[in-house]
């Protein structure tokens, strides 16, 4: 059987220490390859600061956390970041692109930190996602000249450029038209099936939420619910 690409194990995360803040209470959760989960809850439930240990961008206070096999508790911030880069990819709510770079680009930053230098695989790489993602066109196009739908895009096959098994997505439509987020949505979709590629996307928007194949509930800093939905009905 596969590795899980995410498994956190008894995880608390507190913040202060005359006044200590209790924000996650022992969270167990298990991703497994090129499943397709949202996870919700209200404001102030845990969702980023959980995002944020997934992401290794923060430690939890108890407990494991373990990416595609790997045991993070006793990596330091250099082998964190060295783990984090070939496997996780994120997309945010705001792009976080580089306003004076083109699309091809920004795409390539991942590839050019990997390796700490430019190579000629970059380049190509760059324009093959660009291209999956309909953009190739605009390769060359500042990505200030880009409306937000096709910087989100860019955003997309950035997070894709060193084919991480699991990818992060906070927030990703919350700044998109209906229209344009559900393009974006369909596109996650497209590379969840295609590359196998684990999606958690957390979002607002229960209509896409109601689109992904599992949905988990974070309520006061606890899982509350674990579900796997049903496939939407297409309707004729």
């Amino acid at each position: 059987m596969a590795e899980p690409v995410l498994v956190l194990d008894g995880v608390q995360k507190s913040y202060g220490t005359t006044v200590v803040t209790e924000v996650l209470k022992g969270i167990d959760l298990r991703i497994e390859k090129g499943e397709f989960a949202t996870l919700i809850g209200p404001s102030g439930s845990g969702k980023s600061t959980l995002l944020n240990i997934i992401g290794l961008l923060d430690r939890p206070t108890q407990g494991r956390v373990l990416i595609a096999g790997e045991e993070t508790t006793s990596l330091d911030d250099q082998g964190l970041t060295r783990l984090r880069g070939r496997t996780i990819g994120f997309v945010f709510q705001f792009h976080h692109l580089i306003p004076a770079l083109s699309a091809a680009e920004n795409v390539m930053m991942p590839l050019i930190a990997q390796k700490g230098r430019i190579t000629g695989t970059m380049r190509p790489r760059a324009l093959e996602l660009l291209r999956r993602v309909g953009l190739v066109e605009r390769a060359d196009s500042p990505v200030t000249q880009l409306s937000g739908g096709q910087q989100q895009r860019v955003a997309i096959a950035r997070a894709l450029a060193l084919d991480p098994p699991l990818l992060l997505a906070d927030e990703p439509t919350g700044n998109l038209d209906t229209k344009t987020s559900d393009q974006i949505f369909a596109m996650m979709r497209e590379f969840n099936r295609e590359l196998g590629i684990a999606f958690l996307i957390v979002t607002h928007d229960s209509r896409l939420a109601a689109r992904c194949d599992r949905e988990i509930d974070l309520v006061d800093g606890r899982i509350v619910s674990d579900r796997l939905l049903a496939p939407p009905v297409d309707v004729a």
